[in-house]
């Protein structure tokens, strides 16, 4: 099964198997409304009266396999709706991955981006099934479209199921010192200098408010670091929140609220997946990624509301919450990375509930004073169908985060602009970088849609990667 070793207790990467010969695989027609009421002359007689006698419509997403002679499929039908070539919904491929029976096939139809809409199909092909014993899946090919990118679709496909088993991995199998690994073992792949420091290190090196949130954890706190490219080229360094649990601390969760909570970690898995595609396509950047990986425990040593403490950068915070710990340990992070001044500095955390009842699941908020930055991830999130939408970064609002007692409390006051004030939070730690941005995600999907199952996803990983890609042509031409 394609991607099936990555469920294996070592997470590691699956080898896609080989395309199919066009010659031997089943045609999958592409059936839009307007195609359907024109009638499909690839198909005879019998075909269509059998498609018409089933009450078959070319709705988005609907499959029927049209019976041969022998017993056997002789060809499907796959509904696009109105979207005759996929240009509003490539990965609507990914639902041949799962509702065909084992077999190959090939399209037959032209498609807006084939890269884009073999990369869906890949993407369909994913399931979470380390821990639970699954019946028998589809073997399902597909021969590459014309015009597709082969290589390229199975880089993203492989980089996005891999960060995607990181966010399902319960935090019984995904510790602090695993997800650390997890991070380790992809640089080692690809020859990637690294740093890793742990527990009470932090204090040393100049990294309190990670050592703070994590020190009640059962597992230590760390800072990985990660360098990869050539320095001639340009820095770019990605920052992700690693909270592989997190119960509120003492400020602790309602029960409902701490289900989903292995999947605080996503910002973390976002910037490894943007790392891993950057790295496997070998995009001329000078890439760094740094995690923050903490559990937010309760124990007699938890951090307490009230109590304050100073930042990397000397800014002395009071914890207003302990339940809004992601934005302290990513301004430790983000403190370190800033010292640098990198070209671009991104960081992705799963942050705030404000950004989801503002946006919902789908659309990550995003955050940046830099309006030709922001014109890109907007415009390549649409073409990627890995969308977010642009929240302001409102500097009257930060009053909202005024302490009596220190340079800043780490949560507004009044409970409103949620998202926006942790976003402004943030950019007190980010005063050299000329071009920064905040990634406020959910990390997961609610329910399952056509490449896109249920369950864990590292939003905008693909975005990343295609806006690093695209600022690197711009740069060579």
């Amino acid at each position: 099964m394609i991607l099936r070793a990555l469920f294996q207790k070592e997470t590691k990467m699956a080898a896609q198997p080989a395309s199919p010969p066009k010659d031997h695989a089943l045609p999958v027609y592409l059936v839009s409304d307007a195609a359907w009421e024109a009638g499909l002359p690839a198909l005879d007689a019998v075909g269509m009266a059998y498609a018409r006698a089933t009450g078959f419509k070319p709705s988005e997403g609907r499959i029927l396999q049209l019976p041969h002679a022998n017993g056997g499929v002789a060809a499907v039908l796959f509904g696009t709706g109105g979207d005759a070539d996929l240009k509003g919904n490539p990965l609507l491929l990914g639902k041949l991955a799962t509702d065909l029976p084992t077999g190959q096939y090939h399209l037959v139809g032209a498609l807006a981006d084939p890269t884009l809409a073999l990369t869906g199909f890949y993407l369909g092909r994913y399931r979470f099934d380390r821990f639970k014993t699954m019946t028998a899946l589809p073997e399902v090919e597909l021969v590459p479209p014309d015009g597709a990118d082969e290589a390229k679709a199975r880089v993203v496909a492989d980089a996005v199921a891999w960060g995607r088993t990181l966010i399902n991995r319960p935090t019984c199998d995904l510790t602090t010192v695993d997800l650390a690994g997890e991070a380790l073992k992809l640089a080692a792949e690809f020859g990637a200098k690294t740093e890793e420091i742990i527990g009470e290190d932090l204090l040393a090196r100049g990294f309190p408010l990670v050592h703070t949130v994590g020190r009640a954890g059962s597992t230590p706190p760390r800072l990985v670091d990660i360098r990869w490219g050539n320095p001639a080229h340009r820095t770019v360094t990605l920052v992700g929140k690693g909270v592989v649990f997190d119960t509120g601390g003492l400020n602790i969760k309602p029960d409902a609220s701490m289900l989903l909570m292995r999947k605080d970690m996503g910002g973390a898995s976002v910037a490894l997946t943007a790392a891993r595609i950057v790295m496997a396509l070998n995009l001329p950047v000078r890439l760094r990624v740094l995690l923050p990986i903490v559990e937010n425990s309760i124990a007699g040593n938890a951090f307490r509301p009230g109590d304050i403490y100073r930042a990397r950068n000397g800014i002395s915070v009071e914890i207003g919450n302990t339940d809004a710990e992601g934005r302290l340990i990513l301004a430790d992070a983000l403190s370190y990375a800033d010292e640098e001044a990198p070209s671009l500095l991104l960081d992705f955390s799963t942050l705030t509930g404000a950004a989801r009842v503002a946006l919902g699941p789908d659309l990550p908020a995003f955050f940046t004073n830099d309006d030709s930055l922001a014109g890109a991830v907007e415009s390549i999130g649409m073409r990627e169908k890995d969308p977010v939408c642009r929240l302001p970064l409102w500097k009257p609002y930060l009053s909202m985060l005024d302490s009596k007692y220190a340079d800043i409390n780490n949560v507004g006051s009044g409970g409103f602009a949620g998202a926006i004030t942790a976003a402004l939070f943030l950019s007190k730690f980010v005063t050299k970088t000329g071009s920064w941005g905040h990634f406020d995600l959910y990390g997961w999907n609610p329910s399952s849609r056509p490449g896109r199952p249920e369950g864990g996803e590292p939003q905008v990983a693909r975005l990343v990667a295609a806006l690093l890609a695209l600022k690197s042509d711009e740069k060579n031409h």
